[in-house]
């Protein structure tokens, strides 16, 4: 289990924690230079805490560099899955399921946000397109033979799932994946997934991902422990 951070004091412990009630072979912080005490907060809490360049894509290869199970998950850290999602996680890769996603349950009661789960699941069911934010996993040797993340700023997770759909497609399990409501409730679920989808549109036209990023990162003032005003880790449309 890899989870990318910068900056996220407040909420790793209690990710981290979530993370071991699965019971996983390891739990591995890959840390982008965190200066609030993130990397020791996750120590603390048991994770295997490795250092790595900013930017959710290389942080994740560092992470899946270092991990040593036979399946890889990918969790943010304002995300959590419930215990089910081991088990079923299990049963998966004994049918030889080689990698997929989970549904989402965003934590906010309004129905905006159930139409918004719908559609990404949709989107994985009907375009084999899993996005970062619905705790990917990958047979290790499968992420392997397609070379793992590539060395971009942004869509480092859309990239890579267009690559795997080639091979196999993804599964979608019940979950539920737990979100924070957190990106669209400051956005708008409108003017957020718009975005993401005119980023992926764009992309798939050729714009280059380092163009991309430029427009997608926030240009507010970085709050050293605020990862909502640090651009170094919105690198990846998300839903």
């Amino acid at each position: 289990m890899v989870i990318p951070t910068l900056n996220e004091a407040p909420v790793i412990a209690s990710a981290i924690g979530h993370a071991w009630r699965l019971d996983p072979h390891e739990v591995i912080v890959s840390d982008g230079g965190s200066d609030d005490g993130t990397p020791r907060l996750a120590a603390e809490a048991g994770a295997v805490v490795l250092h790595g360049p900013p930017g959710r894509g290389a942080q994740l290869s560092t992470g899946a560099a270092g991990a040593t199970g036979d399946v890889l998950l990918l969790l943010h850290a304002d995300t959590w899955l419930a215990p089910e999602g081991a088990t079923q996680l299990r049963r998966a890769a004994e049918r030889g399921v080689a990698w997929g996603a989970f549904r989402q349950a965003i934590d906010d009661p309004g129905r905006r946000f159930r139409w918004l789960e719908w559609g990404n699941a949709a989107r994985v069911r009907w375009m084999r397109l899993p996005y970062g934010d619905q705790a990917m996993f990958i047979n290790r040797r499968l992420y392997l033979q397609v070379g793992g993340f590539a060395g971009m700023p942004l869509m480092e997770d859309v990239e890579l799932s267009r690559r795997l759909s080639r091979i196999a497609r993804p599964a979608l399990l019940p979950g539920p994946l737990h979100v924070s409501a957190r990106r669209w409730q400051r956005q708008g679920v409108v003017r957020q997934t718009a975005k993401n989808w005119t980023l992926v549109a764009l992309w798939r036209c050729g714009v280059p991902p380092a163009t991309l990023a430029r427009w997608y990162r926030p240009h507010s003032p970085r709050v050293p422990g605020n990862r909502e005003a640090d651009p170094r880790l919105e690198t990846g449309p998300s839903s």
